[in-house]
């Protein structure tokens, strides 16, 4: 069995024998010396040049590790982590959870949670109002949901967007229970 170093530097090539006699070779991307892990970037298994499998060697648990290509220069510092854009998508999945524990409460159906999921995912401007969904603080789309559930402006854009949105979605929803049954209406049963 080869020594395991002290260090491996970031970027150096490494070829580690497993205890299943498997060899993983790839690129080291960390080395922690007091539990002896190594984390290696390895070609992908999909074959796909911008996808890497990234590896983590237990390596009390190899047979051996050699080092193939040492690299000498001192890698790029990591990217600094955009904190504003981390913390805008922490509080937007925050108020989407609130939002949904809201229709919850109110004792909203399943249907209309779902349909409210649809158009958030498309809308930003959605939010309950007990039991009606409400967008762009202007269409109302009340139980039980249906195109003709929905209330705005008729001269409004956004009144004809909503019914658009909610069209697709029924056509969408029906489609996708009517593949769920047989040709007799009985649901479908499949065999494993």
């Amino acid at each position: 069995m080869a020594a395991v170093n002290d260090c491996f530097s970031i970027g150096s090539t490494v070829v580690c024998t497993t205890c299943f006699n498997q060899n993983i070779e790839g690129e080291v991307l960390a080395f922690d010396q007091k539990t002896k892990i190594l984390i290696l970037k390895c070609p992908g298994s999909s074959g796909s040049m911008k996808q890497h499998d990234v590896f983590m060697v237990n390596l009390n648990l190899c047979g051996d590790v050699q080092v193939k290509k040492e690299v000498s220069t001192k890698p790029d510092p990591p990217q600094s982590l955009n904190l504003q854009r981390l913390t805008n998508r922490l509080r937007n999945t925050l108020e989407q959870k609130k939002r949904l524990m809201a229709a919850l409460a109110a004792g909203v159906s399943p249907d209309g949670q779902k349909l409210f999921i649809a158009i958030s995912k498309m809308i930003d401007q959605v939010t309950w109002s007990g039991p009606n969904i409400v967008v762009f603080n202007d269409v109302t789309i009340s139980p039980p949901y249906k195109v003709d559930n929905i209330a705005g402006n008729p001269d409004s854009k956004q009144l004809t967007y909503v019914k658009k949105i909610v069209e697709k979605y029924l056509t969408d929803s029906a489609a996708t229970s009517s593949s769920a049954t047989n040709n007799q209406g009985i649901p479908a049963v499949s065999a494993n």
